[in-house]
C-alpha cells in the first residue's frame, strides 16, 4: 500500500506544486514515486516529460490508494475543492505549506478547518515555505499558528531562485536550497514511516 503526501492550501502562491516536485524528485531516487495533479491549472502535469517519476491526473480519489507506487504525492488546488476530505482521510501526511505573511495567516485557517473536519490533525503538518531571510515576520506568524494545534515542521524552506529553477534542473543539487529540501523529505519520511 503506497504512502500518501499531500499538499495542500487554499491560497495559491505559497510554493505547493514546487515543494511537491521537490520532495517527489528527492524520494524517487530510492523509490516508486508518483505525483498525481489536482490543480486544474496542471503545472506538474506539464512537466512530465522532464522527470524520473510518473505525474498522474484525472485520478479518481478512491482509486489513489490502489495504485501501485511506493509514494504517492498529490498537489491539490489554490481553492477548497469538494475533494479534499477525502484526499485528506487517505492521506499519511497532510503539508500545508504556507508563506509567513499576515494574509496567509487568515488563509490557512479554511485548509485547516477541513483537516480538522476530517479528523486528521494529527497527519498534518505546516510547512513556513518562501521565507525571507532576516526578518522576524517569520516566527511571529509561527507563533500565531500554534493555536491550530497542527505540527510545525522544523524545516523552513527560504525563498531561493533554485527553487524555481529546480524544474528545469531535475531538482536542486547542492548549497542551502538541497540542504533545507533534504531535511524537509527526512522529516517527512520520519513522520510517515
Amino acid at each position: 500500500m503506497p504512502r500518501i503526501i499531500t499538499f495542500s492550501h487554499q491560497k495559491g502562491g505559497v510554493g505547493k506544486s514546487t515543494l511537491a516536485y521537490n520532495v517527489a524528485q528527492n524520494i524517487s531516487k530510492d523509490a516508486k514515486v508518483c505525483i498525481i495533479d489536482y490543480d486544474k491549472q496542471g503545472s506538474l502535469s506539464q512537466i512530465s516529460e522532464l522527470v524520473n517519476f510518473d505525474i498522474l491526473d484525472n485520478i479518481k480519489v478512491e482509486r489513489v490508494v490502489s495504485l501501485d507506487y511506493d509514494f504517492i504525492i498529490i498537489d491539490t488546488p489554490p481553492y477548497l475543492s469538494e475533494n479534499l476530505i477525502e484526499l485528506f482521510k487517505i492521506s499519511d501526511l497532510i503539508l500545508v505549506p504556507t508563506r509567513a505573511g499576515i494574509l496567509d495567516l487568515f488563509a490557512i485557517r479554511g485548509t485547516i478547518y477541513l483537516i480538522k473536519e476530517a479528523e486528521q490533525d494529527s497527519k498534518a503538518m505546516i510547512v513556513f515555505n518562501l521565507i525571507k531571510p532576516n526578518t522576524t515576520l517569520t516566527s511571529d506568524v509561527q507563533k500565531e499558528m500554534k493555536e491550530f494545534n497542527i505540527k510545525i515542521a522544523e524545516t523552513q524552506v527560504s525563498d531561493l531562485v533554485v527553487f524555481t529553477r529546480s524544474i528545469l534542473l531535475g531538482g536542486v543539487e547542492g548549497g542551502n536550497a538541497k540542504s533545507q529540501i533534504d531535511s524537509l523529505t527526512k522529516e517527512i519520511l520520519e513522520k510517515i514511516i
